[in-house]
């Protein structure tokens, strides 16, 4: 990429790529990607981080990332049903340290990989009365691309071997920030032994880059939750699996009213501690499931578990929190109401007015108590709201709009010179891994470009460079001339779709397996003649695709695959093809890019 500015003018000129966008979709606007082209980054121990000397390559006896790799969200997608994710899974802050313990004196074995993602979404909703309930592992996708968990930590109390147990069979599962939280690095996440990054419960350092009432100390290298009382409906934070957004912890005090000024959403649970209605569970046995879990597994509520200990504290298990909802309130002998004792309801959402949805919206908002501490269910409930047809895919089948596209496709702007005291000073958006050259010429109309600086590092995604010479008038132009080894966020592919010619057509995106008809003139080469090269072609727009994978089953077909880019234009196309040492065929407008 080149950049141009005139000092004289003190105007900036810039290349960039243009991609589709849908401007007014916050399912394909929403993405943090402003450290798109920043490498991922992460302490491994407290000294490294008071030190604030993070590492951009890591590896121990599990997971290793050898290369750098750029931060969250480098691609998204969208069709009218769906919305396509590609991220590497790593946040955009500094992520870690972890430690097994409050002491920091054990260090957590795990250790993030870049995860080269393909996630989707449903662009719709749709709404079950049997509602699916969310499993171990990824169940959504924050908009820094970080993966969102449940509240779950994995095990499970298992009645036959009298013990909690990795992904067993029963009824009380343990809560992951209860029971993970010391793990946790300052943004509340961590990694599980595939080095899948993820976040529980409030993702409070996403939150801070967002904007969100979070504050920062970069002594201690901490977040908290900001004590004035919040201004600013929360942002959105993610997408969840039946296409429902998650909102951070603050919204309209009146659902549908964006005037009724901004307050802490308040979950529906509680601890089951003899309060609000709820049953002891100190006192009595952990015996009866709370009504949540019975109507989520369709089951008995006597389901035994171990009491309430101090090896089994209140609170261990998601079980141990009831919903308001299913309680009387004895100040009125009715069961608490949503919207009156409490904003969310057993899935940690509600229907409500937001931003970016003035006209309404089902929304799951991240739980935190009036200290800042994350509370049951913390981001969204043990059950979607929605039908959860999202995951994670390895192709795109369908025609879509290229929405973003990130790492060597960024686009980068040369800022306006900066003239003073007999010096230049450019500063332009930059690559991390890149090396920039700076030209200058004192003439465009008839210009000779001069390298004034080679090999110019950036710092992180900003590069700059000073010129002390004085002209009276000059032109510079940036150009990245080469870029370090990363690994990237994986290769999209897009779906094989059939196709013929003459008569065939594709969409953008596509990639098509086309059977070629060859006229009869000139007559076809015997079947052992070898095929040069296919294309498809519009000569006037010198638009060019190589066909890939060239085959010929009889003698007057040609069979090949052509990506068609996601860029592409409606066009006619000719398709060409061409034996070696003869003939060649030319099928003039033999297939169509719709």
């Amino acid at each position: 990429m080149k950049y141009q500015s005139q000092v004289t003018a003190i105007a900036g000129l810039f290349f960039a790529f243009a991609v589709s966008a849908s401007a007014q979709d916050p399912r394909t606007n929403c993405w943090f990607t402003k450290y798109a082209g920043q490498y991922a980054r992460i302490y491994t121990n407290i000294a490294m981080e008071t030190a604030g000397t993070p590492l951009t390559t890591w590896a121990n006896s599990a997971q290793s990332q050898s290369q750098p790799a750029y931060c969250g969200v480098q691609e998204v997608y969208s069709s009218t049903n769906w919305v396509y994710v590609r991220t590497t899974g790593l946040a955009s802050y500094n992520m870690g340290p972890w430690y097994l313990n409050s002491g920091h004196t054990m260090l957590f074995p795990n250790l993030p990989v870049n995860l080269q993602i393909l996630y989707r979404f449903p662009h719709t909703n749709a709404v079950p009365t049997t509602k699916n309930i969310t499993g171990g592992g990824q169940i959504g996708v924050f908009v820094d691309g970080v993966n969102m968990f449940n509240s779950w930590d994995g095990y499970v109390w298992d009645v036959a071997s009298n013990a909690d147990v990795m992904n067993g069979t029963g009824y009380w599962y343990r809560d992951a920030y209860v029971n993970e939280g010391v793990t946790f690095d300052p943004a509340y996440a961590h990694q599980q032994q595939n080095g899948i990054y993820h976040y529980h419960a409030d993702p409070i350092g996403l939150r801070y880059l967002l904007g969100d009432h979070v504050d920062y100390n970069a002594s201690t290298k901490t977040y908290s939750e900001d004590t004035n009382t919040p201004t600013q409906h929360s942002p959105i934070l993610a997408w969840v699996a039946d296409g429902y957004p998650l909102y951070g912890p603050y919204g309209y005090s009146n659902a549908t009213n964006a005037n009724s000024g901004i307050r802490r959403m308040v979950s529906g649970y509680v601890l089951r501690n003899g309060q609000d209605g709820t049953m002891n569970l100190s006192v009595t046995e952990r015996t009866a499931l709370p009504q949540w879990s019975v109507r989520l597994f369709d089951a008995s509520s006597n389901q035994p578990a171990p009491n309430v200990s101090s090896s089994y504290p209140l609170g261990r298990y998601m079980e141990d929190n009831d919903y308001l909802g299913d309680l009387i309130n004895t100040n009125t002998g009715t069961n608490f109401q949503q919207g009156v004792d409490f904003d969310l309801d057993q899935y940690n959402g509600r229907w409500c007015h937001t931003p970016e949805f003035p006209t309404g919206t089902y929304a799951y908002f991240v739980a935190i108590d009036s200290n800042g501490t994350p509370v049951f269910p913390y981001n969204i409930g043990r059950g979607y709201y929605g039908s959860a047809v999202g995951g994670s895919v390895a192709v795109i089948n369908e025609p879509v709009v290229t929405n973003y596209l990130g790492y060597t496709n960024l686009v980068s702007t040369l800022n306006s010179p900066s003239v003073g005291g007999g010096k230049v000073t450019l500063l332009w958006s930059a690559l991390e891994g890149g090396s920039y050259s700076v030209q200058m010429t004192t003439n465009m109309a008839g210009p000779t470009w001069a390298n004034v600086a080679t090999g110019v590092s950036p710092n992180e995604t900003s590069g700059g460079y000073t010129n002390a010479a004085a002209y009276s008038q000059q032109y510079y132009r940036v150009d990245r001339t080469s870029l370090a080894a990363y690994q990237g966020a994986g290769t999209t592919l897009f779906g094989l779709t059939n196709g013929v010619a003459p008569g065939g057509a594709a969409y953008p995106g596509q990639n098509v397996m086309m059977t070629i008809t060859l006229p009869g003139s000139p007559p076809n080469p015997p079947i052992t003649a070898m095929v040069s090269t296919v294309y498809l072609t519009n000569t006037s727009t010198a638009f060019n695709i190589t066909g890939l994978s060239v085959t010929r089953s009889t003698t007057n077909t040609v069979t090949a695959i052509f990506p068609i880019p996601n860029n592409a234009s409606s066009q006619a196309l000719n398709v060409e093809v061409i034996f070696s040492p003869m003939p060649t065929y030319t099928l003039s407008g033999g297939f169509n890019i719709n």
